[in-house]
């Protein structure tokens, strides 16, 4: 007897018709018009069934706190650095986990069930770490977050910053992080690179660090990133996050990087909704988007992914944590509008972001989690093309969340009355 038997399904790959079968929790078996007792079986009517949502790019500590204390006039990356700077002698571990939980409530509904977190660790209190570790703590039966040690106001440039770091990962934070670009000098920089990189080589974890988030062409340490990761050998396990100078850097220099950073199997990891944002704002005409060589570094075997990066914080006051909507908006920024440029995108937010996590048990393969997203959609692009409703979300076999499918009631003068399905129905 199986747990749930879904029959009909498109996957993202293109196969059609076929049916995924759950017990325990795992998938025992996809294959086309499979017949089976189960306890629920739900027919998908030839909708798009996915690996659910991954964001391998986000700040939870900072989320839903727009407007506290003040909002960012100008809507600079450096003013919301400032503004955090404010708010964090007004913050507490309430108010810090009553935000953050509320947000991985908005994430399950959207398919989003797995996110990693940069967590600042600035702070000698470690206020945020802890209350981050308690949402995790709290989470972890619905959703899987990982946390950045992220030391925003620069390792090396504000007092204690790595024991700050360090207590924050002997608390039980996963993954190491910097900010090389925001240290006082690019010595400094490159310096803080090789220090986390070398902590993170001790402790056998893994690295994921803000890396040249600026217009400046001349910030390059994703370069030293790349050197470290081969020269410490923690490939697969380094991330550079951001990497926006790429997108101001002559063309005969990232020739030279973008295969460095293929050699050390060091993945990326763009932020669309946000980079187009912060971004060439010191620009007059024309303004640089600002988003790294997405299509470039993929063409170049770089595993990249999107995250959504913020949601209602100082520096952005938009978001939902739709990865779709991030899925949408890299698409247009990168100008990947062919067929293929579209399903990467979607990639992306799936099972790209899953290989920079390091995810287990990830996709929709017999032995794997049945963990999976019924989409009103039948293919990657239309799903990203309708931000498509999430019909059910299920983590591990279990129903966590579902969605009335989108649709309207027209009555237009001169024609029976109709429902406008989205997608049309054929």
């Amino acid at each position: 007897m199986l747990d749930l038997l879904i029959t009909q399904a498109s996957l993202p790959d293109g196969r059609t018709g076929m049916s995924v079968a759950v017990r325990d929790g795992r998938i025992v078996d996809v294959a086309p018009a499979l017949e089976a007792p189960a306890r629920e079986t739900v027919d998908a009517a030839g909708q798009l069934l996915t690996p659910p949502f991954c964001d391998p790019h986000f700040h939870m500590d900072a989320t839903l706190s727009y407007g506290l204390p003040r909002v960012n006039a100008s809507g600079t990356l450096l003013e919301g650095i400032a503004l955090w700077g404010e708010l964090k002698p007004l913050l507490t571990e309430e108010a810090l986990v009553e935000r953050a939980l509320a947000y991985c409530d908005w994430a399950v509904a959207k398919g989003l069930l797995a996110i990693r977190s940069h967590v600042d660790t600035s702070d000698p209190s470690l206020l945020p770490v802890r209350a981050m570790l308690e949402v995790k703590r709290r989470v972890a039966p619905y959703l899987e977050l990982q946390l950045v040690a992220f030391p925003q106001d620069g390792v090396l440039r504000s007092p204690g910053g790595m024991e700050n770091l360090i207590r924050a990962l002997d608390l039980g934070v996963d993954v190491v992080g910097g900010i090389p670009h925001f240290e006082r000098t690019m010595a400094d920089g490159a310096a803080s690179v090789k220090l986390l990189c070398e902590l993170a080589a001790q402790r056998g974890l893994r690295v994921d660090m803000h890396c040249d988030e600026s217009d400046d062409p001349l910030s390059r340490h994703i370069e030293t990133l790349a050197c470290e990761t081969q020269r410490l050998g923690l490939q697969g396990r380094v991330n550079g996050s951001h990497l926006t100078s790429m997108h101001s850097m002559d063309n005969y220099y990232v020739s030279k990087l973008i295969p460095l950073i293929a050699e050390a199997g060091v993945s990326a990891v763009a932020n669309p909704l946000i980079n187009i944002t912060l971004q060439g704002r010191h620009d007059t005409y024309p303004k640089r988007r600002g988003m790294t060589r997405v299509p470039e570094l993929m063409a170049a075997g770089v595993t990249v992914a999107f995250g959504h990066d913020c949601v209602m914080d100082p520096w952005y006051s938009l978001g939902s944590g739709d990865m779709l909507e991030v899925a949408h908006m890299g698409l247009h920024v990168a100008q990947m509008t062919s067929q293929a440029g579209m399903r990467q995108c979607f990639d992306a937010v799936t099972v790209n972001a899953a290989q920079v996590m390091g995810l287990g048990g990830y996709g929709i393969e017999t032995g794997r989690d049945a963990s999976f997203v019924l989409l009103q959609a039948r293919n990657p692009v239309e799903a990203v093309r309708l931000r498509a409703t999430r019909l059910k979300v299920w983590r591990r076999g279990a129903l966590l969340a579902q969605s009335a499918p989108a649709q309207a009631v027209l009555s237009v003068p001169g024609r029976p009355a109709s429902t406008a399905f989205m997608p049309p129905q054929r």
